[in-house]
């Protein structure tokens, strides 16, 4: 592992593993911010119906609410490397954290849904300044003796962020109000604003960069990112190319790409730097971490939606089901960290993907009866699985990088989990609808088979409406039809987690094919300024 073998070099001295209190506290208020930033993904999910009433919006309208910090926040995370070495981390950092604390406050005084999605657009972009920051520190400040413990905080934050999102939206909406959803970010944000302009000190700033903003490759990375996630999100809904909207999105992110990717490769000083992807640590670790992102943002929406399609449950009983997951990974992270400095990454990787493999195959034989009990193994071996993997996942992408390409690394690896949640969404709801129109033909088809029994079940619901009459037989129609919906639900959840199972059984495959990780260049983490 790339933690074990640096550790062992000759230039890992004990001097520079004695780290400044004043960078500790500097790291600790970083990590918050990223807390934040991440946690207000999934903070409004539970809680989407509560903001629509208030607000009068309609069920389309209400989606981009989460939407447009999505598309916001993708956007600015590959942008914050270049950012952060113009203006230097502390300054960026700061800007960051103020910004994401007022426009906080501007979503809970939103009195119409067009306000409160152009305050999240501005939240989303701005936040997401505060995400690739963390894993960027991380690697430059600390030493590799102390990455055991450095690695499992940043990967518990970002995968507990998202996983809890619902759990604490669920309470704050049903205690108090939804405007809460917003509101708690103000005093943690002033707190970690603060902190971040007063502590941190990990480099200078290189204003030329300022001049040398290439804003032709920002727009092209705005088109191509922005469009690519309007689509995925948007595209089960609009179904697909039969939108106009979908084809006109789809025509801009590919434009946008050639030319991102042009100016990317071209120019002496792009605003991504995707050399990068060179490194063939860095390229694994980026693929692992965009399919642990179909898992982390795929698992965080498919159990509240079954929990309440199917069970009828409200946002906070929801949290309270899903909370088994974020206490697990609390409890493994230590456990992961320790691990991390005597495991082969690649073996350790085998282990959280197949817990994770385990558990998605556990829940695939989902019934419209399962419950907290039912759900409780897939949770914990999801929730252990997930930090498993994320610790030597970040260590294979980030840990053996030189510190001056860290910064852009750090934002493509997250980019990457973004976009893997984006993904997994978008097939996940797509495999919903087509599996779950599958599962009612079949039926159908049974329901005629058996056309004695379904007789039989359609005279005993119509007794049951004996006394409206007429009405009584189109009454029982609509129960059995669904109920017939309702089990072809189920058996379309039944077929994704299937699907999933499918993915992270291969992740198991692949860890076998990656080299293990190298010594990092000298001065790699410890001492960058």
């Amino acid at each position: 592992m790339a933690t074990a073998t640096i550790a062992a070099g000759p230039a890992a001295k004990p001097a520079e593993d004695a780290i400044p209190l004043r960078r500790i506290f500097a790291f600790m208020a970083m990590v918050f911010g990223m807390f934040m930033a991440i946690l207000d993904i999934q903070i409004v999910s539970a809680s989407l119906a509560e903001i629509q009433a208030g607000l009068s919006a309609s069920s389309d309208e209400i989606a981009w609410v989460q939407t447009a910090y999505l598309i916001a926040e993708v956007i600015m995370i590959p942008l914050s490397g270049y950012l952060s070495r113009a203006l230097s981390t502390r300054v960026f950092f700061s800007i960051a954290a103020a910004g994401f604390t007022i426009s906080s406050v501007l979503c809970a005084t939103a009195s119409s849904i067009n306000e409160m999605i152009l305050w999240r657009a501005i939240q989303g972009f701005i936040g997401g300044g505060m995400i690739p920051g963390v894993f960027a520190a991380a690697f430059t400040i600390f030493p590799p003796s102390k990455r055991p413990v450095v690695s499992p905080l940043i990967g518990l934050v970002a995968t507990l962020a998202p996983t809890i999102g619902p759990t604490v939206g669920g309470y704050l909406s049903h205690a108090f109000s939804w405007h809460w959803l917003f509101l708690v970010n103000v005093v943690p944000g002033i707190g970690v604003t603060i902190a971040a302009w007063t502590l941190i000190d990990f480099d200078k700033p290189d204003h030329s960069l300022i001049k040398r903003f290439d804003w032709v490759g920002l727009g092209a990375m705005a088109a191509f990112l922005g469009s690519l996630e309007y689509v995925l999100e948007e595209g089960t809904r609009l179904d697909w190319f039969e939108s106009e909207e979908i084809v006109v999105f789809s025509v801009v992110m590919v434009v946008g790409a050639v030319l991102f990717f042009w100016r990317a490769l071209t120019r002496d000083e792009p605003l991504v730097d995707l050399y990068a992807f060179k490194d063939r640590n860095f390229a694994f670790g980026s693929l692992f971490s965009f399919c642990m992102g179909i898992g982390l943002y795929g698992l965080t929406y498919l159990y509240p939606v079954y929990l309440g399609r199917i069970r009828g449950y409200d946002a906070l009983m929801i949290g309270e089901t899903m909370f088994v997951t974020g206490l697990c990974m609390f409890f493994t992270a230590p456990v992961a960290g320790r691990l991390s400095a005597r495991l082969d990454p690649r073996v350790m990787m085998m282990i959280g993907f197949s817990a994770f493999a385990l558990g998605t195959w556990i829940a695939s034989r989902i019934t419209a009866d399962w419950d907290f009990y039912e759900l409780l193994w897939p949770q914990v071996l999801r929730g252990c699985g997930l930090m498993l993997c994320m610790v030597p996942i970040n260590n294979v992408a980030l840990g053996t990088l030189p510190p001056q390409q860290l910064k852009n690394a750090s934002g493509l690896y997250n980019l990457t989990r973004n976009l893997g949640g984006a993904v997994g969404l978008a097939i996940i709801n797509t495999l919903l609808n087509t599996r779950t129109d599958l599962h009612i033909t079949r039926l159908h088809e049974w329901v005629a088979a058996g056309r004695q029994v379904a007789e039989e079940a359609l005279a005993n619901t119509t007794q049951r409406f004996g006394d409206f009459g007429d009405a009584a037989q189109t009454m029982a129609l609509a129960v059995l039809n669904q109920r017939a919906h309702k089990q072809a639900l189920v058996m379309a959840f039944g077929d994704v987690f299937l699907g999933l199972t499918a993915i992270f059984a291969a992740l198991v495959v692949l860890s076998l094919f990656l080299s293990k990780p190298k010594p990092a260049p000298a001065g790699a983490g410890g001492g960058g300024h």
